[in-house]
């Protein structure tokens, strides 16, 4: 009579372990799993990272290796299900929450996050994805939709919010240019909402968002309440276009600089 095929106790744990936590496996995942102590969980997940069935991939958190991934450093197939582990508060956006709501074609090799964390690299790689970092206060977190990747939570700016912070910082954007693009695609969009571009511009509360937002909008296909609700809002100074460039070309009623290579406006 053939024996029933045992499993090891230790892989058996680590399975119900998995099934329980998803993609990234924390230390309180291992304690809520198996019912075990903190002290305990951690020493369990040091055993099996040391054996080779995890990665750690931030501050007590741990990835599964898959048998395709033991002699490579890319460990995950979606990298997207590392932002809460290594630097939540935080959320996906700029460009790369662009690409994610369909405001572009365009596909970029980065992933962009909004993160509270102290941010001592802007551009940090890990476990072979690339994350370009912009550190925002906590309470700037707002305007954000939960999306699943896999079993794992995670927090994307929503559309409106994804346009409003490109223009707070067009370099986020991939530049000024696609930014423009991504808008005129937003003012296309069925659930387009002007009202709330300037609910989020007023909370973000930097002048030179509703000085790039009046001045495109006025280029483009938008409304004239929302050109006028933007030149409500004008703050004294001028702001460049976009920092990135050289903007000394100034369209004095929107106290906005100019990039020379900008499409030739009239600057009264």
């Amino acid at each position: 009579m053939r024996s029933e095929i045992s499993i090891p106790k230790g892989r058996r744990r680590l399975s119900d372990v998995i099934r329980a936590s998803g993609d990234i496996i924390h230390i309180a995942d291992v304690e809520d799993a198996l019912g075990v102590s903190r002290s305990d969980a951690a020493k369990l997940l040091s055993r099996w990272r040391r054996q080779g069935w995890l990665r750690r991939v931030g501050p007590g958190a741990y990835a599964p290796v898959g048998l395709d991934s033991l002699a490579s450093e890319q460990v995950l197939d979606d990298p997207w299900v590392l932002v809460p582990a290594l630097f939540k508060p935080a959320y996906i956006g700029g460009r790369t929450a662009a690409e994610h709501w369909d405001l572009t074609e365009q596909i970029f090799r980065d992933i962009v996050v909004m993160t509270a964390r102290v941010v001592r690299a802007k551009s940090q790689q890990h476990h072979g994805a690339h994350f370009t970092l912009k550190h925002v206060r906590q309470d700037m977190i707002f305007g954000t939709k939960t999306v699943w990747r896999g079993r794992t939570q995670i927090a994307v700016s929503d559309v409106h919010r994804t346009i409003i912070d490109m223009l707070n910082n067009p370099d986020l954007g991939a530049g000024i240019q696609h930014v423009t693009d991504c808008l005129e695609t937003y003012f296309d969009r069925k659930d387009r909402d002007d009202d709330k571009l300037i609910a989020y511009a007023d909370r973000l509360g930097n002048g030179a968002v509703f000085k790039r937002l009046g001045f495109l909008v006025e280029c483009g296909s938008g409304t004239t309440t929302l050109i006028e609700a933007c030149r409500a809002r004008l703050t004294q100074g001028n702001a460049k276009l976009d920092p990135g460039l050289s903007c000394r070309r100034l369209i004095s009623r929107w106290r906005l600089l100019m990039p020379e290579s900008w499409p030739k406006v009239a600057s009264a």
